[in-house]
């Protein structure tokens, strides 16, 4: 081999060894970036009449999106309603019976005032006296009965409400809501169909943030913690990274096998911790995006 070859070969390895030691700095931690993802499903049973979204639109902040037929809940309403008012005349007429009984004790009282003065003088009988007591004593008995066929129907009254109250109850879950600043992931449904309580209607998650999940091994647990910053980084091209900042929020206190989508057959049987690093979302991010940590 020539020397001028060989001098070229070494300049060339030198090269490559300075380049290694620059940039060819290893990761701590590998993993996958991923979201809490939530479903919104029907709270009430009906056709679907109104659903203005679509997978990967982004709502800022909660919005009303939809809605479940209400006819039929309306009209129950309604007639609940009429029901309650009928009720509620019965108990006027209630009253009214209590009112004229109290008068009549009124009446009645005045009458016994008299009696036993004229009783005390000698006027008036001990039976006069008796039946006086006797008629009071009476009207105050109808009093208490009335009132106790007035508790009947005030029940009524108290359990028609409650029925109204239920409907109302529906007729609102019957509306579909966006409940947070969140992106449509998938969309299960369209407008006209019909769907049962508990049918799932659309996924949400929201991405201004996303959770970076990488494993470490024990020996690593002391060089993180809680609320500590690191860097992460994410592909630029095939060549190059793009550098973040996260936090750590989350670290498992059990260890488990290393899962098999991101490592190779030999690193599967090692044991390692699961963490979160937390990353605020420029736009850049999706779920299952492959990120890498470093904790200095």
């Amino acid at each position: 081999m020539k020397l001028q070859t060989i001098i070229g070969l070494s300049l060339a390895l030198a090269f490559l060894t300075s380049a290694c030691n620059q940039n060819g700095e290893e990761s701590d931690a590998y993993g996958n970036f991923e979201a809490t993802e939530y479903l919104i499903s029907a709270e009430n049973s009906g056709k679907i009449l109104a659903l203005n979204l679509d997978e990967g639109d982004v709502f800022d902040q909660a919005k009303q999106v939809g809605l479940i037929d209400t006819t039929q809940l309306f009209l129950q309403k309604e007639q609940l309603k009429a029901q309650k008012q009928a009720i509620a005349s019965g108990v006027k007429n209630i009253l009214s019976r209590i009112a004229v009984y109290q008068e009549q004790i009124a009446i009645l009282k005045k009458d016994k005032l008299r009696i036993d003065k004229m009783f005390a003088d000698g006027a008036a009988t001990s039976k006069e006296v008796d039946d006086i007591n006797g008629k009071i004593q009476l009207a105050q008995k109808q009093i208490q009965a009335v009132r106790t066929e007035n508790a009947k129907v005030l029940g009524e009254l108290e359990n028609v409400d409650r029925k109204i109250e239920a409907l109302s109850d529906l007729i609102g879950k019957s509306v579909i809501y966006i409940p947070k600043s969140a992106t449509v992931l998938e969309k299960y449904h369209e407008e006209y169909e019909m769907v049962n309580v508990g049918t799932p209607l659309f996924k949400l998650a929201d991405l201004n943030t996303l959770d970076l999940r990488v494993y470490i091994s024990g020996d690593q647990l002391s060089e993180v913690k809680i609320g500590q910053e690191v860097k992460v980084l994410i592909d630029k091209n095939k060549e190059e990274n793009q550098t973040l900042t996260g936090k750590v929020i989350w670290i498992s206190s059990q260890s488990e096998f290393t899962p098999k989508i991101i490592q190779t057959k030999k690193e599967r049987v090692k044991l390692v911790y699961a963490l979160k690093v937390k990353v605020k979302n420029d736009g850049r991010l999706k779920i299952g995006m492959p990120g890498e940590i470093r904790f200095k």
